[in-house]
């Protein structure tokens, strides 16, 4: 089970999501054209659900090693060079998402305190932004395990 977590949770809840976002966009879609009614929580629910996605997938990318970089600078490094700008993208990876999970925490919080409700649904707006910080940990997390894994490996 933990094995099965640990190499494909991103993108089973990813899919789930996305299945999920596709259904309630069509179904808003015939009734919209089926009749002069629409759903009004579609777009409320889509779009926070694209940025639990977005999320899900930047985790995912970095636990398989695929993040954008311009490897044409980075190949023609020499060994040592190429250790540091890992560290380096290390560094500045965990320090962006490290923020992105602080703020996201201040908001959710914020939220809370205030009581803050969705204008469609009306629940509480934390439930969405919620998981902003605890995704933005789990991209943290990633990113440590695949640089744990090509430096015990020498990949980088």
């Amino acid at each position: 089970m933990w094995k099965f977590l640990d190499k494909h949770a991103e993108e089973t809840l990813g899919a789930v999501l996305l299945f999920v976002m596709a259904v309630i966009a069509f179904v808003n879609v015939i009734v919209r054209y089926g009749s002069s009614f629409s759903f009004a929580w579609t777009e409320e629910l889509t779009v926070n659900l694209f940025v639990w996605v977005v999320l899900l997938g930047t985790a995912s990318v970095f636990r398989k090693g695929g993040n954008l970089s311009m490897t044409v600078l980075y190949d023609v490094c020499p060994r040592g060079l190429r250790l540091c700008w890992l560290l380096l993208g290390l560094a500045l990876g965990v320090v962006f998402f490290g923020a992105l999970a602080w703020y996201g925490v201040l908001e959710v919080l914020d939220e809370y305190q205030l009581e803050s409700i969705s204008e469609s649904l009306g629940i509480p707006v934390w439930w969405y932004t919620a998981a902003t910080p605890g995704f933005s940990l789990l991209v943290i997390v990633r990113m440590l395990q695949r640089t744990y894994l090509d430096l015990r490996h020498g990949t980088f």
